[in-house]
């Protein structure tokens, strides 16, 4: 009989489960790993959703109220002189009933005619030939690869949009004092080029994004085609870039029609625009009559700007 005592049968072993079993945890199959369930995965959910939400200005307290004032100092006197217009008294601040006769007054003056005729054809021109150099120079910054001085160009182009306008006034002033002194003439051809060269920019920011915006497979496929550089202008580029151009020209005509700060440094006598004859008018005996021309003024800046959303919008 042996002393050695027979051991005792233990538990039999569990069989192994896997991450499909109930209860038991969650198996990572592409790393192999074994994961717990995450108490705490809602609430980083929760925490992350808060920090990637993006940052909207009109949710900040007071902004409905900074907004409601802002267009409440920007409309209501342009309202208020549009209804001042139709003014029966002569009196600009007091009510005297509503008439159309200031707009009468101002149809049949002739100071205002001519200084209309004048603002028109300076407007009408400078638009002209700003459109034209900026065109071209979008075309030479936009159509072909990038250059050394690139950069340097759109800065020199864009010059007048970043100086005070007062200083490239009085720089116009001196400039063309000096050609007034050397040829004795002393004609509007002076305020058109003053007007040119400051709406080029405006002028050139629609037409170089219109350029940009432009696809290059129908001008490659011109010139596979074996047309000329002039007939592939001509027939797909000129085109397709007419809206930016027709945008920039009228941007140009409505900043040279609205204009005082040159004019007023670069006209000679007798060379009254319409902003500077209304200014003229302001510093005398204030009538409705000013109310009626900036009425109409209003009017045609905002059918021009209308035109220009409508063409530098983009469709579908």
């Amino acid at each position: 009989m042996s002393d050695r005592t027979p051991p005792r049968p233990g538990p039999a072993p569990e069989p192994r489960r896997t991450g499909t079993d109930s209860g038991a945890p969650a198996q990572d199959r592409g790393r192999g790993e074994t994961k717990g369930p995450d108490r705490g995965a809602p609430a980083r959910g929760r925490g992350r959703a808060a920090q990637a939400r993006p940052f909207n200005v009109t949710t900040m307290p007071g902004f409905a109220t900074v907004a409601i004032l802002a267009f409440v100092l920007l409309y209501v006197p342009i309202v208020t002189m549009v209804i001042y217009s139709f003014n029966a008294s002569d009196s600009v601040a007091l009510w005297g009933g509503f008439s159309t006769r200031w707009y009468a007054i101002a149809w049949e003056n002739d100071f205002v005619q001519e200084a209309t005729i004048r603002s028109l054809v300076i407007a009408t021109s400078a638009a002209v030939i700003a459109s034209t150099l900026a065109t071209m120079a979008a075309l030479g910054t936009t159509r072909r690869k990038r250059f050394r001085g690139q950069t340097l160009i759109y800065v020199m182009i864009n010059q007048p949009l970043m100086v005070p306008e007062i200083v490239t006034a009085v720089a116009l002033l001196i400039f063309f004092a000096a050609i007034k002194t050397a040829t004795g003439y002393t004609g509007l051809a002076y305020l058109i080029l003053a007007h040119s060269a400051f709406c080029v920019p405006f002028a050139y920011l629609p037409i170089r994004a219109r350029l940009e915006g432009m696809d290059l497979t129908l001008e490659r496929a011109a010139a596979d085609l074996y047309a000329t550089p002039f007939q592939t202008f001509r027939r797909i580029t000129l085109p397709l870039m007419a809206p930016g151009i027709a945008a920039g020209a009228m941007l140009s005509f409505v900043i040279s029609l609205d204009d005082v700060i040159i004019t007023e440094f670069v006209k000679s006598a007798g060379q009254d625009t319409l902003p500077t004859y209304m200014l003229g008018q302001l510093r005398r005996a204030v009538t409705p009559e000013v109310n009626a021309i900036s009425t109409a003024l209003l009017v045609l800046t905002v059918l021009l700007l209308t035109a220009f959303f409508l063409l530098t919008r983009k469709r579908g």
